[in-house]
């Protein structure tokens, strides 16, 4: 077990913003989290960084209570994709790449920290952007630059773990197909990777279990050919779907049905 959550439930104030969440993820497994707007995928988010504490129950971290770990230390063995990634100062790309080594040395790079950054420029496909001034990117191009980024963290510890908010955000359909194939090999090699989406279809595609969630509560987890359903879907996003069969894949294609509201 990689992660695992024990009731947890998180409340400001009155409201209740995730309710007594449970369940388990492993190394070399991707999971990705779906929700409407507001169904706590992003708070959920904030509780496995460790952005913020739950108001009652625990998660996990490599059979450790996630609070039991020192910041450097946790730095070195999970790294997390944010939705926003802001940068006022002007930065080189490969100087920001290498940010994602600054855990693994006090002053100065080793060339194994040098050639970690040239391999994840070249898995992103960023290497060609190396000299180029970050500011002066397109969102599409910069979401690029911050996936080498973390992935430079973790690279060298081959059961870390990977926390991706949103991460086609701002992309063509070219590099959000290319940011899952990415995050699919990751699983693929051992990392745990959790993955917030909005693209049912990508999430059935990549991932080996799928998280619903709804105002907080669990409407459904397991693989995507067990709960992605039509009424998983109705549960979750408050739409009706239709589900067409796709040569190739396990999971048909999810289709919103033709709405009758003129």
């Amino acid at each position: 077990m990689m992660i695992g959550i024990r009731e947890l439930t998180y409340r400001i104030g009155k409201k209740e913003l995730l309710h007594d969440l449970s369940f388990e993820v492993k190394s070399g497994e991707l999971l990705a989290v779906l929700g409407a707007n507001g169904a706590g995928k992003s708070t959920l988010m904030k509780l496995l960084c460790r952005e913020i504490n739950p108001t009652s129950g625990r998660i996990y971290f490599r059979g450790c209570d996630l609070q039991s770990y020192k910041l450097p230390e946790l730095a070195k063995q999970r790294a997390v994709l944010s939705q926003q990634n802001t940068i006022s100062i002007s930065f080189l790309v490969h100087e920001l790449v290498m940010m994602g080594r600054y855990p693994h040395f006090d002053q100065y790079p080793s060339e194994a920290d040098v050639v970690i950054v040239r391999q994840v420029m070249v898995e992103t496909g960023i290497t060609h952007l190396s000299g180029r001034d970050y500011n002066t990117l397109s969102g599409g191009e910069q979401q690029r630059v911050q996936l080498a980024r973390v992935l430079a963290q973790i690279y060298d510890c081959k059961d870390a773990c990977l926390f991706l908010d949103e991460p086609t955000n701002g992309l063509d359909l070219r590099y959000q197909q290319q940011v899952m194939e990415l995050a699919r090999s990751l699983a693929d090699r051992g990392y745990c990777v959790i993955c917030i989406l909005h693209d049912i279809n990508f999430a059935s595609r990549f991932a080996d279990k799928i998280l619903m969630l709804k105002e907080g509560r669990k409407v459904a987890m397991g693989a995507p050919v067990e709960v992605i359903n039509c009424e998983n879907i109705h549960e979750t996003f408050s739409i009706n779907v239709k589900l067409m069969p796709c040569e190739g894949y396990s999971c048909p294609l999810v289709i919103p049905a033709t709405s009758n509201i003129n």
